[in-house]
């Protein structure tokens, strides 16, 4: 099992819908701040990252909804970085509020160098940190 990084969150009115529900287009804003800060904690900071000449655009994603979360309720994204072959990295989250998993997602993003845009892999250094949290 993979290490499980945790972000926290409180709903927004400004996220919600007409039923007041999170809005769904905005757990994919949680999942990049969780996945972001699960990198900072491992050492990874996207910025330095970036200044180096790479960028991490996601691949896929996907996600299967449960339960709603609501306005001003607390949730926690639980983040595990489940895959990694060098270029591409894989993310799958959890969205809880008081033990009740509301949604799973799964991103994939890929190691492209900032001016070609082409795939690349990541750097030695930071593929070793990436390496050392990922599921067997």
């Amino acid at each position: 099992m993979s290490k499980v990084f945790y972000s926290s969150f409180k709903v927004r009115y400004s996220e919600t819908d007409r039923m007041g529900y999170l809005y769904y287009g905005n757990y994919a804003a949680y999942f990049e701040v969780a996945r972001v800060e699960a990198l900072r904690e491992l050492g990874v900071v996207y910025k330095e990252l970036e200044d180096q000449g790479f960028i991490l655009p996601v691949r896929t994603f996907s996600i299967r909804y449960k339960q709603p979360a609501l306005y001003d309720d607390t949730v926690t994204v639980e983040t595990r970085i489940t895959g990694f072959n060098g270029t591409r990295i894989q993310f799958t989250y959890q969205t809880v509020k008081n033990e009740l998993v509301l949604n799973e997602a799964e991103t994939e993003l890929v190691f492209c160098d900032k001016t070609s845009g082409r795939p690349c892999k990541a750097p030695d250094a930071i593929a070793a940190l990436i390496a050392s949290v990922v599921s067997e």
